[in-house]
């Protein structure tokens, strides 16, 4: 009997809260009696897959092409000579003011000779590791609508993301974590917030699940329940929210709801496994030490790409990673990589971040025999112009080129697909939307694009949309 636990005297939304993580739910969803039919099971791939599980690391608020990966020699060239005034008008901002060469030189890396500027010295040791698409632009100049169809494949917001893409196609690695995790930057959600990793007309069972990769915080919100359960209320008061789950269910047919009981299952494994998964004390001196974790600057985002290698290794199939949050230039640095002030200031800022994290991840991943099967993904929304905003001293938003780049997971490293024009203005040679990248990384994982749809509103939508191609030049 259980008349004196305050479960008696709680409202109908307080008893299914208490309940939400009870670890006995577990056994209970394992076993059907609590679950609809479980949509995360592991599915079939299209084709052989020659990656299992996803790394992407988004870079928001437009990184600089030319100043990172695309080296351009003529930009030298034509270094402090005028844009064109009415081309300039098109921009963001609308004012154009002389070209500037890169502000970091480049050099020439690895045995393929890639060409990386001295913003990157860690990652340009893994050159022959990663392959670029130099040729990448948006149709938006936009921070959240590019955002959105970096992620989406479209401008609007209310698309599933690549990640529930992944996880509708393939389902779960894993019974006790979820399938799709991301992980914000510490300083917060990314333009546009938490749209970019939605579900959107997929059942939401296949949205991200954030983590807060903070050293000093919970990493997943509400896991244990605020008021101690009794430990003989537990059966009887699954069994109770078993009926009343099962029966509103059945009444009504919500995709929203067969997620919200799913997640009920899910937070009672996480109460065992995710302590586990994301204690990075049991990590040895050195591996933190390779992360930077002590470096006030460089150590949250390190602690991020580390939680990612230890999620992928514990069967997470989709890891979403940001380097940097939303946009503001409240602050003396910009919380993200949107260099409209200081161009210098900023990429120095954030260059030396991603440079020590991601480095460390690829080193990692392929210490442990990780790397051929995880694919990483390194992009963010859009470029910057090869010339400075006006009198500033940093550059524009530039929808009409960047870079993006793959490692691992089947990709043949040491190559590029595609240039942007003599200055890095648009993209020349083999203009790549997303649509290709999204295509291309769906292959890698054994998924045909095109067979990967969803009918919804008389359509049967896809994440390439009605475009996209495989780029095979950088597959291995």
């Amino acid at each position: 009997m259980w008349t004196d636990s305050p479960l008696h005297r709680s409202s109908r939304r307080d008893f299914l809260a208490q309940f939400r993580g009870v670890a006995l739910a577990a056994m209970l969803g394992r076993d059907g009696l609590l679950a609809t039919p479980n949509q995360l099971a592991a599915k079939r791939p299209h084709i052989a897959p020659k990656a299992k599980a996803v790394i992407q690391i988004f870079c928001p608020g437009g990184m600089s092409q030319v100043d990172t990966w695309d080296y351009k020699p003529e930009l030298e060239r034509f270094n402090g000579q005028p844009f064109d005034a009415e081309l300039g008008k098109r921009t963001f901002a609308g004012v154009a003011g002389n070209y500037a060469k890169s502000f970091w030189p480049f050099r020439q890396h690895g045995q393929c000779g890639r060409w990386i500027s001295d913003l990157f010295p860690e990652l340009a040791k893994h050159v022959d590791e990663m392959a670029f698409i130099h040729s990448m632009h948006s149709k938006s100049a936009l921070h959240g609508p590019a955002m959105f169809m970096m992620n989406s494949g479209f401008i609007r917001p209310g698309f599933p993301a690549m990640g529930s893409w992944v996880t509708y196609g393939l389902g779960s690695a894993n019974d006790n974590l979820p399938a799709f995790v991301v992980l914000p930057d510490p300083r917060g959600l990314p333009p546009g917030g938490i749209a970019n990793w939605g579900a959107g007309f997929l059942p939401a069972v296949y949205q991200g699940t954030v983590l807060d990769p903070a050293a000093n915080r919970a990493p997943f919100t509400d896991l244990f329940p605020a008021i101690p359960v009794p430990a003989d209320a537990e059966r009887d008061g699954l069994e109770f929210l078993r009926t009343l789950n099962v029966d509103h269910a059945g009444k009504r047919g919500d995709s929203l709801l067969d997620a919200r009981i799913a997640s009920y299952e899910l937070a009672a494994r996480l109460q065992l496994n995710a302590p586990e998964a994301v204690d990075i004390a049991t990590e040895s001196d050195a591996t933190r030490h390779h992360y930077a974790l002590a470096d006030a600057d460089a150590g949250p985002f390190g602690r991020q790409c580390l939680l990612a290698r230890r999620l992928v290794e514990r069967g997470v199939r989709f890891v979403q990673i940001f380097c940097g949050a939303e946009n503001t230039s409240s602050k003396k640095i910009r919380p993200n990589w949107d260099s409209h002030e200081d161009i210098v200031r900023d990429h120095g800022y954030w260059g030396r971040i991603l440079d020590t994290g991601a480095s460390a991840l690829l080193s990692d991943l392929r210490l442990r025999g990780l790397l051929d099967e995880t694919l990483i993904i390194c992009t963010t929304e859009f470029g910057r112009q090869p010339f400075m905003q006006g009198s500033q001293k940093g550059r524009d938003h530039n929808p009409g080129a960047f870079t993006a780049w793959m490692a691992g997971g089947g990709v043949k490293g040491g190559t590029s697909y595609g240039t942007s024009d003599d200055h890095g203005w648009m993209a020349a040679e083999n203009p790549t939307y997303c649509y290709d990248l999204h295509a291309t990384a769906l292959h890698l994982l054994g998924l045909d694009h095109e067979a990967l749809t969803f009918y919804q509103n008389g359509v049967q939508r896809r994440l390439t949309d009605v475009h996209g191609h495989v780029i095979r030049e950088l597959i291995a």
